[in-house]
């Protein structure tokens, strides 16, 4: 085995679950594996291991029990467990005890198992030179200071973009790698795309990537507040500047100064203000509201918007030179739509938070459930996902989160075969004027049905018809309950 490349232990009982790992790893680390607690603990006696990879169900000692072992006769070993949802639980209430750095849930998939434990055998080195430091530190804190600031940056980098989840090679992995390459340059970013695809958690990745993560990371979103308010919000306030006053106020800037402020909306901001906040970005300096002198703040900036801002520069309602200030780099955060693959892996985090919050343990999604998600077109992209998730955990009685948990609209919309096919039929229906009616009538009949989720009382009701017309219907039609 290669001597340069990292050590994993893989412990797992089943024999083929250990040789899908040790294929999936082995072009990238130094792997070996144990079928047992007692196996696991022999190699690391004698083997140099940075990391653990183990699984949560095994005779005699479980992965957590191990995991304890490992901490306290190996504390700087990265610790991971792999497990089904029927043990989250066990695991959630153990990783503090365990140490654990990070959990996988099965069905693991080969690129996200290759992107954890590389993360993981940067965590470790980068433990490693903390550690070096620290050491050094004691006998030359003056010139180390900068070094361990240095390293705290990295790993919390590691850190902030490992909690963007998303497909390794897909359209957001390749915003995330082109984020990661930009947020060492202090450069002004304008991050665009759809609302809740995302944006400020990529923005909070790029400054925790950056020199200045040490520093604060302030939020304003700037589509809350009037002109006025917004800018002693931004820029602070003297003692009577106004009606209210009653006290001098800092600014969001100034309490950014060293590091970065994300303005959330941007372009819901008026032209006067604009005005205000181009000086800001050209001089470098504020000026509070009711003071005659102005003060030199710096700070970073990015930039958010859901809008069309070439549009909205071309259509005067966006100043042209804030523009090219605030759009140093460019992000673009593809929505869900555009990304399926990132569908699920992104519904499983969620339903681990969900479950984490409020207490409630399933073993996971149907698989008509998966299927609604990746066929449904998420207009609300992620913070959508996310409610529609909750409410499946809240409202499920079994083990398994069905598709009938979720909204009408996303089981409705999930049956069609896209935008394209819904305008098609509105559009382009064949036949004479009763023809298309008829296909109308039994598109609204259906919805209804959906809606009420097959309880033919109310659809009727709300149709206006009687249980025996909505019958004829559903004949007429061959309408049938999934």
């Amino acid at each position: 085995m290669p001597a340069d490349l990292p050590a994993v232990l893989v412990v797992d009982d089943e024999v083929r679950s250990q040789e899908a790992l040790r294929r999936t790893l082995e072009e990238d680390f130094t792997v070996f594996t144990a079928g047992s607690a007692a196996d696991a603990q022999e190699i690391m006696e004698r083997e140099f291991v940075q990391i653990v990879l183990c699984d949560q169900r095994m005779p005699g000692a479980s992965g957590i029990e191990f995991l304890k072992r490992v901490r306290t006769r190996w504390p700087d070993t990265v610790r991971i467990v792999i497990s089904g949802y029927t043990d989250a639980q066990d695991i959630i209430a153990g990783i503090n005890e365990a140490g654990i750095w990070q959990y996988l849930l099965k069905p693991w998939q080969p690129d996200h198992l290759l992107h954890t434990l590389r993360s993981a055998a940067e965590v470790w080195r980068l433990q490693q030179d903390n550690q070096r430091l620290a050491l050094e530190l004691r006998t030359s804190p003056h010139a180390l200071k900068a070094a361990v600031r240095e390293r705290r940056v990295q790993a919390k980098a590691i850190a902030a973009f490992d909690r963007i989840v998303r497909d390794p090679g897909g359209p957001l992995d390749a915003v995330c790698s082109l984020a990661e390459r930009v947020a060492a340059f202090d450069l002004a970013i304008l991050i665009t795309g759809e609302s809740g695809t995302g944006k400020e958690l990529l923005a909070r990745a790029v400054h925790y990537a950056s020199p200045r993560a040490d520093r604060a990371f302030v939020v304003e979103n700037c589509a809350a507040l009037p002109d006025s308010l917004l800018e002693a919000e931004l820029f602070g306030h003297k003692r009577g500047a106004f009606t209210g006053a009653v006290e001098d106020r800092i600014g969001l800037f100034q309490q950014a100064d060293g590091g970065t402020i994300f303005l959330d909306e941007i372009g819901e901001t008026s032209p006067a203000f604009q005005v205000k906040l181009l000086r800001v970005l050209q001089e470098g300096e504020v000026r509070p509201v009711g003071s005659p002198r102005p003060i030199a703040v710096d700070v970073r900036v990015i930039a958010t918007t859901n809008r069309d801002m070439e549009e909205e520069v071309r259509q005067g309602r966006f100043r042209e030179d804030l523009y090219w200030r605030l759009a140093g780099i460019s992000l673009r955060v593809p929505p869900l739509r555009e990304r399926p693959a990132d569908i699920v892996p992104i519904a499983e985090s969620l339903l681990a938070q969900a479950q984490s919050e409020f207490g409630v343990q399933v073993r996971g999604f149907s698989p008509d459930a998966l299927q609604c998600m990746r066929a449904y077109r998420w207009p609300g992209n992620v913070r959508e996902m996310r409610n529609e998730v909750k409410r499946m955990l809240v409202l499920a009685d079994g083990d398994w989160l069905g598709a009938d948990l979720f909204s009408p609209r996303v089981v409705l919309a999930a049956g069609e075969e896209g935008e394209e096919r819904e305008l098609s039929l509105l559009a382009g229906l064949d036949g004479g004027l009763k023809e298309r009616m008829e296909k109308l009538e039994a598109r609204v009949v259906k919805e209804a049905l959906v809606r009420h989720r097959w309880n033919k009382t109310r659809a009727a009701d709300e149709l206006g018809l009687s249980r025996v017309g909505l019958r004829s219907k559903l004949s007429r039609y061959g309408l049938k309950e999934p």
